[in-house]
């Protein structure tokens, strides 16, 4: 069963998951702002306000009862209105630390301003924030200021025109940002269209498969200007690759990309301040790279460059990049279990796993949850705490994500083989070998690992124990021939068969 909490519909969710986001000093400065309204206005949101953050889960009824003397009516109102006031409250705290929350305030302020006929001062202002906006790459909001100072100067006759070459400057930055803006558009959908092939379909399973990732990438990328990229153009050009390397199982290159994208980061250390949520996701490649080369040596120099960031940047952190910087540190702690073999070490992280899935429960998206659950059966298997291994694997199988991670859901139904196996439930395997065959024939292409596999299981439930030594060796044999196929990688990543095998057998797992 999934530990997700049972939500209340959008519209009181939106309340509820908002107020839970905030941290106490986000929620003390919300006290401090309704005190500035009307005192029986301001008392009923500090009223409602406290009656939901003191609710664990979501409970009208209690909400009604803390609320006397408020119709239904009237509380559906002060709802939509607490939601509002809250916002507003975040914004005004966020201006202190948000460079684009302070830019946008100053474009407003110079659209009163021009509205007021004082374009003079509105001209003032926009100078004033194109340069903070330029130096922050923020190229939508500087085109935005490019175009107000053109509206100006267009329909005004200002000192500008006095000035030789200013109005050609002008137009020369605004079309050159225009350019990097659809640039940018150009590399920002090629980094979701080939993500988007991997959480579908995940990695590539044969050449033909392989061709046409490669064709459609490239034919995306023919039509994007590389030349004079900017800050965040190199980013969404390297994030592309590194997804199209990963996809192509090609994690030697998937990690130099991923290298690269934090390295432009690192270039420019103030905008890791601004937007940390990206620098931390570069990390994540990094790292992932790593563990599929098992390079341990690389995995743990960059993991604790990481974690070093990780933990004096987290307290910094808003609510969502704390449920990102989280994410990514815990999926690489539990890699670094699985790479070394060191499962039962491995094991007191999991409930912070669970605590981390728990707390942020309305954030996360279904995929990461079905990969730690995945993970966490993975470690209980490698103790041979088998029933453990079992409980997570159902929480795997009940997650009704058919449409993600069709490769990763696959290996669940074969761990859970591997496990009834070890739990010696021979009766029950006959069942499961079918049911796992009729799931894997759903897939547009079965691995060959995952062909000898069933094949594997078929031959065992039919024989007596006696006699499933030679089986298994021979089983082996024909894995060690296909560890060594491109597209058969994949089915070692992230369960190794070979590996259960050589511990059947009497080697150290």
């Amino acid at each position: 069963m999934s530990t997700q909490k049972t939500r209340p519909n959008n519209a009181k969710r939106y309340l509820f998951t908002l107020v839970h986001s905030m941290n106490k000093a986000e929620k003390r400065n919300f006290k401090l702002y309704i005190k500035k309204m009307e005192e029986s206005t301001g008392k009923k949101l500090g009223l409602l306000f406290d009656a939901i953050a003191k609710t664990k889960n979501y409970d009208e009824q209690k909400i009604r009862e803390k609320m006397t003397g408020v119709s239904p009516a009237q509380l559906s109102s002060l709802k939509r209105y607490l939601y509002q006031q809250i916002l507003t409250s975040l914004r005004l705290l966020s201006i202190q630390k948000n460079v684009e929350i302070q830019i946008r305030e100053q474009i407003d302020f110079a659209r009163i301003l021009y509205g007021k006929g004082l374009f003079y001062q509105s001209l003032k202002i926009l100078e004033s924030i194109r340069t903070l906006a330029q130096d922050n790459h923020l190229d939508l909001l500087l085109l935005e200021i490019l175009e107000f100072l053109k509206l100006i100067e267009e329909r005004h006759i200002t000192r500008s025109r006095q000035e030789e070459g200013k109005m050609e400057r002008l137009e020369s930055d605004a079309l050159r940002r225009s350019e990097i803006i659809h640039n940018s558009c150009q590399l920002s959908n090629l980094k979701i269209s080939i993500h988007g092939f991997y959480i579908r379909y995940g990695h590539v399973r044969n050449d033909l498969n392989k061709k046409m990732v490669i064709e459609v990438f490239h034919e995306k990328l023919n039509k994007i200007d590389q030349s004079k990229l900017t800050f965040f153009e190199r980013v969404y050009l390297y994030q592309s690759w590194v997804w199209y390397y990963h996809i192509l199982l090609d994690f030697e290159q998937c990690f130099d990309y991923a290298k690269k994208w934090i390295d432009v980061f690192e270039g420019v250390p103030n905008l890791i301040d601004e937007d940390p949520d990206l620098y931390l996701r570069g990390y994540h490649y990094v790292l992932t790279s790593l563990y599929h080369q098992r390079d341990q040596s690389k995995f743990k120099q960059y993991f604790n460059q990481f974690a070093k960031f990780y933990q004096k940047n987290y307290k910094d952190f808003n609510y969502n990049s704390r449920m990102i910087a989280s994410l990514y540190f815990y999926s690489a702690e539990i890699n670094q279990y699985i790479m070394k073999q060191q499962y039962r070490a491995g094991l007191p992280v999991v409930p912070r796993v669970l605590g981390f899935l728990d707390k942020f429960s309305d954030l996360l998206d279904q995929h990461r949850v079905l990969i730690f659950y995945f993970k966490i059966a993975y470690l209980y298997f490698g103790c041979k705490d088998y029933e453990k291994c079992l409980d997570y694997l159902d929480k795997v199988l009940d997650l009704k994500v058919t449409h993600l991670r069709e490769d990763l859901q696959a290996y669940a139904r074969i761990l859970l083989l591997l496990t009834h196996y070890e739990l010696g439930n021979f009766i029950l395997l006959s069942s499961l070998i079918k049911s796992t065959h009729r799931f894997l024939s759903k897939l547009r292409e079965l691995t060959e690992v995952q062909r000898e596999t069933l094949r594997l299981f078929r031959t065992l439930v039919q024989l007596p124990q006696n006699e499933h030594r030679a089986v298994l060796e021979n089983f082996k044999e024909k894995m060690q021939v296909l560890k060594e196929d491109t597209f058969e990688k994949r089915s070692f990543i992230y369960l190794d068969v070979y590996q259960w095998v050589e511990g059947k057998l009497g080697k150290k797992r």
